[in-house]
C-alpha cells in the first residue's frame, strides 16, 4: 500500500514477523537508486492491512480477483487512505522507532516484494545492490548470493572464540548467529544478515591469514543456524555495524588492509595510549590522533596485515578508559 503524506510513503505486510525483520535487517538504509532514495524502514503498529482495490497503490497479492478501481479525480490517494482509516474513519497509527515484538502479530498476507520462500530478502538484482556501493560492485561480487550461513574452517581454536569471529565478520555486515563447532573445534557457522552481506564477507576474507593460519570461508549448506546453548546470539546486538547508515558502511568494506582506524575514543586520550592498548598484536609503524565532526579518532599503520586483523580481532569493543573503543580497517595506504 502506497500513500502519499510526508513524503512517499508504503505499508507492507509479510505473512510471518521474521519475515519482517529480515527485510527491515536487510534493506535499512540502503539506496534505491545511486546516491539517492535511501530507505527508511519502521515497525508499524498496524496488524493488518485492508486492501480493497489491486491497482497502481494498493495490492492484495493473495486476491487476484479484487477490482482495480481507479483514482477520483483531483485526489489521487483518497481510495488509499479510506483504507487506512478504515470504515469507522480509525486511524491506524504507522509507528515509529525500533521493534515492537508484543504488539506486532503474525497475519494472512504473502511474503511479495522480494522475499524469496527461505524468508530471504532478494535485492531485486544486482543492480540494487551495487547502489551501496556508489553504482558499481567491488570486484567479485554478483548481489545475487541468497545463502547467508557461512562455514570457516582452518581456525586456531586456542585463540579464537565467537565474539573474536562477529569483531571480524561484522565488518561486512549484521551478525545474526555464530556457533563454533564442537566436534570440529577449528570450523565455525557464522549466519549474517543476508546473502549480500555473507558474500561481501566470503570475498574479503577467504584466505586472511589470522593468528597464523590461512582461514578458509565456504557457503555453508545450513540456511541458517538454529538457536541453541551451544550458539551466541548477536541478532540484537548494538555492536553490529549496518543497523544504522548501512548505505554509507558498506562503501567502506574491504579486505583487510594495515591500516585501522579507531573511532569512539575518549575525548582527552593520548597517542601513546592508544598504541600502547593496540601494539600487543604488533608493531605499529605510524599512527595519529584526529578529530572529525568534533569526535576523537585515529589511524593505526600496522607492519602487515596479519597483525592489524589480529588487533581488530582481538581490541574492537574493547574498553578503553571509560569507553568502548570500535575498529575497522582503512582503505588509506599512509597516515
Amino acid at each position: 500500500m502506497v500513500m502519499m503524506c510526508a513524503g512517499l510513503q508504503a505499508l507492507l505486510q509479510y505473512a510471518s514477523q521474521s519475515s519482517a525483520v529480515q527485510a527491515r535487517s536487510t534493506l535499512q538504509g540502503r539506496n534505491i537508486y545511486d546516491g539517492c532514495c535511501t530507505l527508511d524502514i519502521q515497525y508499524s503498529n498496524l496488524q493488518e492491512l485492508q486492501v480493497n482495490y489491486n491497482n497502481e497503490r494498493t495490492r492484495d497479492f493473495t486476491n487476484a480477483a479484487l477490482p482495480s478501481e481507479q483514482s477520483r479525480p483531483g485526489n489521487p490517494g483518497n481510495n488509499i487512505m479510506s483504507s487506512l482509516f478504515g470504515e469507522g474513519g480509525h486511524v491506524y497509527s504507522m509507528g515509529a522507532g525500533g521493534p515492537r515484538p508484543g504488539g506486532f502479530q503474525q497475519s494472512g498476507g504473502h511474503p511479495a516484494l522480494g522475499m524469496n520462500s527461505y524468508g530471504q530478502v532478494a535485492m531485486g538484482g544486482a543492480s540494487a545492490a551495487a547502489a551501496a556501493f556508489g553504482g558499481v560492485l567491488p570486484p567479485g561480487i554478483t548481489g545475487t548470493n541468497d545463502r547467508s550461513t557461512l562455514l570457516v574452517s582452518n581456525l586456531v581454536p586456542e585463540k579464537i572464540d565467537a565474539d573474536r569471529l562477529f569483531n571480524l565478520f561484522s565488518n561486512y555486515g549484521n551478525i545474526v548467529r555464530i556457533k563454533i563447532l564442537h566436534n570440529k573445534p577449528d570450523h565455525a557457522l557464522i549466519q549474517m544478515g543476508d546473502g549480500f552481506q555473507a558474500e561481501l564477507a566470503f570475498n574479503y576474507l577467504k584466505g586472511v591469514t589470522l593468528f597464523g593460519k590461512r582461514m578458509d570461508v565456504n557457503f555453508s549448506k545450513h540456511a541458517q543456524i538454529n538457536p541453541s546453548p551451544d550458539t551466541s546470539d548477536f541478532s540484537s546486538s548494538p555492536l553490529n555495524r549496518f543497523n544504522r547508515n548501512a548505505a554509507k558502511n558498506y562503501r567502506y568494506c574491504c579486505a583487510p588492509t594495515k591500516m585501522i582506524h579507531v573511532s569512539s575514543l575518549p575525548a582527552d586520550i593520548a597517542l601513546e595510549d592508544i598504541t600502547s592498548h593496540l601494539s600487543a598484536h604488533g608493531t605499529v609503524a605510524n599512527a595519529k590522533v584526529f578529530e572529525s565532526n568534533g569526535k576523537k579518532q585515529a589511524l593505526m599503520l600496522f607492519e602487515s596485515e596479519e597483525q592489524a586483523t589480529e588487533a581488530l580481532v582481538c581490541k574492537h569493543a574493547s574498553q578503553l578508559q571509560s569507553n568502548t573503543i570500535r575498529l575497522a580497517f582503512s582503505k588509506l595506504a599512509s597516515v
